[in-house]
């Protein structure tokens, strides 16, 4: 029986496993980004919310109001951190949906051309599969007449 023949567009399949494998990393660094950024805010967060029950508590005792405006400016200014670092997860949240796109695309077309490669493999096998059952019909063909 013949080998199998090779698939026309075999790299074609190649570069687009290629691509989606640039796609899987890309998609992982923005992730690994995008977290790293979400666990830094959460951070922030918390420590400013530790900070204001702190405040709070000591509240009564600070003797100048240059203490209390220490903490305003202080706590304004964790406001401002925090809404630029949500900013910056948001854009982050962008990147990583948009890398998530990307990778499907990639996925997607590499898809396609496995299911044609498979497709054409089985067509072929088929083919084959055909023509060696008429090459045997033909000898049995050829055996009775040679007996007759």
């Amino acid at each position: 029986m013949a080998t199998a023949k090779q698939f026309e567009l075999e790299q074609v399949l190649k570069y687009r496993l290629d691509v989606e494998r640039l796609r899987k990393q890309e998609f992982a660094t923005a992730k690994q980004g995008f977290d790293h950024a979400h666990e830094r805010l959460k951070r922030e967060e918390a420590q400013t919310q530790s900070i204001s029950q702190e405040f709070f508590i000591r509240q009564s005792e600070l003797g100048s109001i240059e203490e209390i405006r220490r903490y305003a400016d202080f706590f304004a200014r964790k406001r401002e951190e925090i809404k630029t670092h949500k900013k910056h997860v948001d854009h982050l949240g962008h990147i990583l949906s948009e890398r998530r796109a990307t990778l499907l695309d990639a996925t997607k077309d590499k898809k396609v051309l496995e299911s044609l490669k498979e497709k054409k493999a089985t067509e072929f096998k088929l083919e084959m599969d055909r023509k060696e059952q008429s090459f045997m019909d033909e000898i049995a063909v050829q055996k009775k007449d040679e007996r007759a």
